[in-house]
């Protein structure tokens, strides 16, 4: 007797959070680690099951970083960086590599304004000799969570409300207040910081922790910055509001004309450089991208200038389909223990492999065209090259003595080794004092008028929260950093509410 499959769907418990085959999730916060500072593991279900998905949201645009804009042009090193790294482009003070950069908004779809209150992509295409490093980073040094297996949430509440469609002011607070560690990268945002006037004139950061390793497997940490040569400019809230009117495509417009024009915009690069020994002893988790490194215990050191002399010739092919990941790496430089840098480094690829297909890499501006690619991947939708004509696809292989063997005895080739303690297991994030020191010492840091619209910018945007409770957990957050400035926010939101009722 043939049973036919039942035609009703179970329905879960409301209570019950499960993955997309219905297994409990026993942690939605923290992915699993090998010991509480170690890396990720591939085995963690939950986190690779959440990020695939997420990838896959949006048809065909980029799921976040929709809109930008982009240039060609050149980094010059102007350091001798052989005690950091064997990169054979930081070799030489005076060796230009061919670079690409986009610039981006993060949560508005390609249709938005540039001057949104939004963070920045902050992307560079490296196209060296050892094949392509790109540098993914932001306008700003720090980010809003520390763990991928919060970031398609996060993205979420930025985005639009799946009942109304509408932006949701509940929905973006309501995450932000309880998962207190964003507050640096909310102060930045609602800072003028978050609504740069034009691409030219803001800083660009990696903003992940990474590490260069020299010719002999050293290995030192840095962050790499990004300072504009323009000088930094940035736009008030009503500026904001009358370009976004006026010529929602001021900062596309701005980097284009300039270039046009030969007016080529430049940024001055640095590093801050630790000793891997000392991450274990610092005062508090280096690798927690809600943080910044002071610059009294790790000040810059100057290494080079990136300069942007060329327009796209086509916006799509080069501008949209470019697409870059962290883990698109070359010897000397390698990843670190950064758990939002390790969620990357699998969720890029993985986009690009649904946004532009499995050969995304084949594209003419994605090419490492100053390396030879050599390997047995072989077919798959849009194969633009000569698929490797007849050589073998696979190894070891006997039959093509020039065929590609793998490097087992170089060292430059292998990924840096790590130190590991502890059992693997999901490990809170540890929300102390030091979550609230930095975003303190920033609004401290801000004075006169540009305080006075960090509170104007919050208080015009948490008004339209109709959940009062979400409200208060966030002017709680805002008195653990500084009691003044959650007093100030309290003050605005009642004078508001004190106008509206007379």
């Amino acid at each position: 007797m043939v049973h036919s499959a039942p035609t009703i769907l179970a329905t879960p418990s409301s209570h019950v959070l499960t993955t997309s085959n219905g297994n409990p999730v026993d942690d939605n916060q923290n992915s699993l680690t090998a010991g509480e500072f170690g890396p990720i593991l591939i085995q963690d279900f939950h986190l690779i099951d959440k990020l695939a998905h997420f990838d896959r949201e949006r048809i065909p645009e980029r799921v976040v970083h929709a809109k930008g804009a982009g240039a060609h042009g050149y980094f010059e090193v102007t350091a001798d960086l052989t005690k950091l790294t064997s990169a054979h482009f930081l070799q030489k003070p005076g060796t230009k590599t061919p670079i690409f950069a986009r610039f981006s908004t993060v949560g508005g779809e390609k249709g938005s304004s540039d001057s949104a209150r939004d963070p920045r992509g902050f992307a560079v295409k490296f196209y060296t000799e050892e094949g392509n490093w790109d540098m993914v980073g932001n306008n700003t040094p720090v980010f809003f969570i520390r763990d991928p297996l919060k970031f398609p949430d996060f993205i979420h509440t930025q985005k639009r409300n799946p009942k109304t469609n509408l932006k949701d002011a509940d929905a973006f607070w309501d995450f932000l207040s309880l998962s207190p560690e964003s507050l640096h990268q909310v102060t930045i945002l609602m800072s003028n910081r978050g609504t740069p006037a034009g691409y030219r004139h803001m800083d660009g950061f990696s903003s992940h922790t990474l590490k260069l390793v020299n010719a002999q497997g050293e290995a030192h940490l840095v962050k790499w910055h990004f300072k504009t040569d323009q000088g930094i400019k940035n736009l008030r809230a009503d500026e904001a509001a009358h370009l976004d009117a006026t010529n929602p495509d001021s900062s596309t417009e701005d980097l284009f004309d300039a270039i046009d024009k030969g007016d080529f915009p430049s940024w001055t690069v640095s590093l801050q450089v630790m000793k891997e020994a000392d991450a274990a002893n610092y005062k508090w988790n280096v690798f927690d991208v809600t943080k910044v490194w002071p610059h009294a215990d790790y000040p810059l050191q100057k290494i080079g200038k990136m300069v942007l002399n060329r327009n796209p010739a086509n916006y799509f092919a080069e501008v949209e389909q470019a697409a870059f990941s962290p883990s698109h790496m070359v010897p000397g430089i390698d990843v670190s223990n950064d758990k939002m840098l390790q969620g990357r480094l699998f969720s890029y690829p993985d986009t690009h492999r649904h946004r532009l297909g499995a050969n995304y890499l084949q594209l003419p501006i994605n090419q490492p065209y100053r390396a030879r690619v050599s390997n047995n991947q072989r077919d798959g939708p849009a194969t633009y090259s000569q698929n490797f004509n007849g050589e073998p696809n696979y190894e070891p292989q006997s039959q093509n003595p020039e065929g590609p063997v793998q490097q087992l005895h170089d060292v430059r080739a292998k990924y840096s080794p790590v130190l590991l303690h502890g059992k693997t297991g999901r490990y809170g994030p540890r929300v102390t004092e030091n979550d609230f020191l930095q975003p303190g010492n920033l609004y401290r840091l801000l004075k006169g008028k540009e305080q006075d619209d960090l509170i104007s910018n919050i208080v015009g945007h948490i008004k339209n929260v109709k959940n009062q409770e979400i409200v208060k957990r966030q002017i709680a957050i805002f008195n653990r950093a500084d009691p003044e400035w959650g007093r100030r926010v309290e003050e605005g939101l009642k004078a508001l509410k004190d106008k509206k009722t007379h």
